[in-house]
Order: structure tokens, then sequence, then C-alpha cells
């Protein structure tokens, strides 16, 4: 409980640094969260991307730590531009919020990993283990309840199991053994926890939970922001597939910008963004997937048939 107040705290801070909908119609406040899938982001910040195609752009940035803080602050209108997981989008979709996807970012190795030797799938994890994910409603919080489903025939059977807690806090606390069981999570975390000495992985989400490939981070754009300005939306998007062209063709060359934000050094870093899985690009995979198992768990009650329906 303590740690959700201050996350909740930490939001509200943060959040009360921007304006609620911006007059200036050169401003763009842009969200993300925290990892190696949003490496673009972090080049469109550090190369001045926006400011090439929209040289008047006003950019404000925030770091939130998880997709369902940005979803909620793009719906206040304190964020124009937002990038999260599929999940968190897919929420904000069904319930009318008014953004879509400018694009996809990325596919990564996610997992669940988990530092008691005991617990050897999800049957072996018992009321009391704490499992970490960045929120209700998360991609790793989907991913683990379609595992479930899976293996123990009920999506929510460990939703009461987990807590929220941003991915370097859980990574953290699941490699010093404090706190937490288990941590379902993404780059670089996942591979820092693999590397660790007693800690191993019971799901692997694209074989044991999606079954196949798919997209991990989006970037959606609100309607409002669309229609202030549509030069500006189009130079955000347009720098954001630079970025993504750049990570995709060569992260070596933007490995001193990109690997300081990560606390990693440039070896470690090359050797996670050619680990087996990692792509950046920039049309999405699995949306219909995502959408289709949500609605039949009830954490959405909205469905289509066409994905040009999320996107813009």
């Amino acid at each position: 409980m303590k740690k959700l107040l201050t996350s909740l705290l930490m939001v509200i801070l943060v959040l009360s640094l921007f304006s609620c909908s911006s007059k200036d119609p050169d401003k763009v406040v842009i969200a993300q969260q925290f990892g190696l899938g949003y490496a673009p982001l972090t080049l469109v910040k550090e190369l001045n991307l926006i400011e090439k195609y929209y040289p008047n752009a006003k950019i404000e940035w925030a770091q939130l730590g998880s997709g369902g803080s940005i979803r909620e602050a793009m719906a206040a209108g304190q964020v124009d531009v937002g990038s999260m997981g599929v999940p968190p989008f897919l929420i904000a979709w069904a319930k009318g919020y008014d953004y879509k996807i400018m694009t996809a970012l990325c596919e990564m190795p996610l997992g669940l990993q988990t530092n008691r030797p005991e617990v050897k799938s999800l049957k072996d994890i018992s009321p009391q283990m704490k499992i970490a994910t960045p929120s209700p409603g998360s991609i790793q919080h989907i991913l683990l309840s379609m595992a479930s489903e899976k293996e123990l025939g009920d999506a929510t059977a460990l939703d009461r199991n987990v807590i929220a807690m941003a991915h370097p806090d859980a990574a953290n606390a699941l490699i010093n053994k404090i706190e937490i069981a288990a941590h379902f999570t993404s780059p670089p975390y996942i591979f820092m926890e693999l590397e660790s000495e007693g800690i191993h992985q019971v799901v692997d989400a694209e074989k044991d939970a999606f079954g196949e490939a798919f997209t991990f981070l989006v970037t959606a754009g609100t309607g409002k922001f669309k229609t202030r300005n549509p030069e500006l939306f189009e130079a955000v998007n347009t720098a954001l597939r630079e970025a993504i062209a750049i990570m995709e063709n060569d992260p070596g060359s933007v490995s001193d910008i990109v690997a300081p934000t990560l606390n990693l050094d440039r070896e470690t870093y090359l050797r996670y963004c050619n680990w087996p899985g990692v792509k950046f690009e920039t049309e999405p995979r699995g949306m219909l997937k995502f959408l289709d198992f949500m609605n039949r768990a009830g954490y959405v009650s909205k469905t289509t048939s066409e994905q040009r329906d999320l996107m813009w």
C-alpha cells in the first residue's frame, strides 16, 4: 500500500507540471516509461528530431511508471502523445478515449522470472507470493492472464498475487530477493534478471502466453492534439519513425545516447539490442488477438474486426 500511494503521489506531482490542455498550438507533451523499448523516444528527444520537422515545436517530456498512468494522463488532457503496452491502449480505446495509435515501437522478449527455486510453473505459485507488474491491465499483467488461462484454466487465477511496481524497482527487488517472488518484465530488466544467479524463467510470453510474436509497445496521440496542430502531429509521427529505423538498422550508432539512459555500458547495450526477439518496427502485430482475449476475460467490453479502427 505504501509503494502504491507513493507511486500515485509521484504521478500527481509529475502531471502537475503540465498544463491541462495547452493553448499554445506549438506545444506537445510526450510521455514514456522505462526500458529498452522506449529507446526511439530517447533518440527523438536527444537528436531533436521533432524540431527537425517542425522547428517551432515546444516539447515537454514525462517519464511515468506504467501505461495506465500515461493512459489516464492523456484522457485528462495533460499528455498529447504517450507510449505504452498494447493492453493499456486497448483499455483506453474500449472506454472511448479520444486517441489512437500513431505507430508501433517494437517487439521484445517478455517473461515471468522468479527467485524461488520451488516455482517451476504457475501451479507452484502460492497465494502469498507477490508478482510484480507495472500496473493492473499492463501488457505484463495481460500476458500473465493469458498464461494463467492456458495453464490454470482461469485467466484471473493469479490476479490477487499481482502488485504494481515500476520495472527498475521490481528488478532490484527480485534480484535481491526482497518483497516479491516473481516479476513479469521486459528488456533490459528481463535480461538482467536472467543473467542473475538464483533467478529462472517460469513464463516465456511468446511461447507460453501469446503463442506467437506480438507488438510490445505502441505510441498513441490524442485527437485534440491532431486537430490542434496537424503539422506538429505529423512531425512527431515522422520523428518517431526515423528513430525506430535507426534502432532497427544501426543501434550501435546511437549507443552513447541510449546506453546511459538505461544505466548500461556500451557492450551490454549492444548485446541486449541483438538479443533474439528484440525488434524495432512501426507496424503493429497481434492487436486483435489481444483485444479478443481481453474481451473474453472481461478486461474490456468493446471489440472490432478491423485493426485500422485502432489507428490514425
